[in-house]
């Protein structure tokens, strides 16, 4: 269809019939052009407006544009077009995708319950003074990349993904979501920008998520790469897949409310000849992807051992590796222990230490270090852990007091002397003879008496105390060892509750 042009409207006025294309690419329209416009598309004022395909590419827009409650039954192309006045598509309703690429809205963009049932894309867009955007909802994705918001904004959206890579907030900005998977790698924010998932649809009995079908509502961040996380608050979403590699001032991200993270494997899982069992515990995706291809040597596929896989398996070389991980659970640490969450905190602790320890750039002695303080305690953070070490050294070592360490019978002091002639001065030496080895089938060693004997002797060690009693030269070195390992599992033991318990 041709550009509209003042000499032929009339006649082509006379022609449209609702459903009908337009194509007014490059051309200005003012508000009663435009109203005359949409006037012919229906024969009475209350009917539905509805437009075949529209270009409206490069157009200009010089007042106010009304599209409200208008059906687009194909495509809507605004590319580049130019609203100067307030640009009205309330309730309107696009059966296809809606271009908004590069538009300029530099007055407010009214998009109050409007329907998209494929993409909308505002990729470039300009929001110069715009207070709101949405409630949207969108069947497929909303592309908002490289958008500028000049003023502060609240935007609304119900959509499967929302691409916000390279958009800018010029001012204070709230984003409050249902449903998607969102994107932010690159987004420039230089004023606080909050995003929070909606526990409840928007705009209730008015605006239906049909077109959204039964998908999970949970809102997703995907990747967080090259934001600055200083301005930025996270509130209930999902951070399972989330990519915080490259995130600056990361130890600043403010998280609240349910904010989820991925979970280590399930049951019990081969490591080599060894069973595993993982730690419950908060984990980020990156240390999934490392995960899910450690282990077999390269140009292998390996088994992924129920970790989720990263968008470059099995490629070790752009996988992010231990040695990057174990800075970002640093930072998300700090951020967590800055804002008082001490026992969320401890799980990104725990997860810096399995980096440090796996990064084999380390040095051997650090990481055999590790090893000892991962198997003994978890790092500090499992009191079962440590308190199955310290049952399991109390046992050895009564075990050991009751079979050599404790004597028959206690020794008896023993006083000798040289005989001498009638009235001159004796000398005698009272002396306490070495508790003799005791002897004898193992059986006749394990009574009750030496098993209470050796309880004593254990419980005293691990309050760092000596017992009292006279033990054999295997029973003493026993109780310095004991005396010496054992209260260090306690202490890794109070040390895990108060990581858990700490305000």
């Amino acid at each position: 269809m041709a550009h509209l042009e003042e000499a032929g409207r009339a006649a082509y006025l006379a022609v449209l019939a609702p459903g009908a294309d337009l194509d007014h690419r490059g051309t200005r329209l003012s508000q009663r052009l435009l109203g005359e416009l949409l006037s012919a598309l229906y024969d009475d004022p209350s009917d539905e407006v509805r437009i075949g395909t529209a270009r409206f590419e490069g157009a200009t827009f010089t007042s106010r544009a009304w599209f409200e409650s208008v059906t687009f039954t194909g495509d809507a192309n605004f590319h580049e077009a130019t609203f100067t006045g307030t640009a009205e598509f309330r309730s309107a309703t696009f059966a296809s995708d809606a271009w908004f690429q590069k538009v300029t809205f530099a007055d407010d963009a009214q998009f109050n319950a409007v329907t998209v049932a494929s993409d909308a894309r505002f990729s470039g867009a300009q929001f110069e003074t715009a207070p709101q955007l949405g409630p949207l909802r969108c069947g497929g994705a909303v592309w908002l990349d490289g958008a500028v918001f000049g003023a502060p904004v609240t935007v609304e959206i119900a959509a499967r993904t929302l691409s916000l890579e390279r958009a800018r907030w010029q001012s204070t900005a709230a984003l409050r979501l249902r449903y998607a998977e969102v994107h932010l790698a690159g987004a420039v924010l230089k004023y606080p920008v909050s995003l929070a998932a909606e526990s409840v649809p928007f705009l209730q009995g008015h605006l239906s998520e049909e077109v959204l079908g039964d998908r999970d509502p949970r809102v997703r961040v995907m990747a967080l790469g090259g934001v600055d996380a200083a301005h930025l608050a996270l509130t209930d979403v999902d951070l399972s897949k989330c990519r915080f590699a490259g995130v600056v001032h990361l130890d600043q991200l403010r998280l609240e409310g349910r904010t989820t993270f991925a979970s280590p494997p399930t049951g019990w899982h081969r490591h080599g000849p060894v069973p595993q069992l993982w730690s419950r515990r908060r984990t980020l995706a990156e240390e999934h992807h490392w995960r899910a291809i450690a282990g077999p040597a390269p140009g292998q596929q390996p088994p992924t051992g129920g970790w989720e896989p990263g968008p470059y398996h099995p490629d070790r070389a752009r996988t992010t590796g231990p040695e990057t991980v174990v800075a970002v659970y640093r930072q998300l640490r700090k951020s967590l222990e800055d804002g008082k969450n001490e026992p969320d905190a401890a799980d990104f602790y725990y997860g810096e230490c399995e980096m440090r320890r796996h990064d084999a750039t380390r040095p051997w002695g650090e990481r055999s270090l590790l090893t000892v303080y991962w198997a003994l305690s978890g790092y500090g953070l499992r009191a079962s852990r440590a308190l199955a070490w310290l049952a399991a050294a109390m046992i050895v070592t009564i075990a050991v007091m009751v079979l050599w360490g404790l004597p028959f019978s206690n020794p008896k002091p023993q006083i000798t002397g040289r005989q001498v002639v009638a009235g001159q001065q004796i000398t005698l030496t009272a002396d306490t003879p070495h508790p003799a080895k005791p002897t004898g089938p193992w059986t006749r060693r394990v009574t009750t008496e030496r098993s209470e004997k050796a309880l004593r002797v254990v419980i005293n060690s691990v309050v760092f105390r000596s017992s009292g009693q006279n033990l054999t030269t295997i029973g003493t070195y026993t109780e310095m060892a004991s005396r010496l390992a054992e209260p260090v599992l306690l202490g890794l033991a109070v040390l895990a509750v108060r990581s858990r318990v700490k305000r």
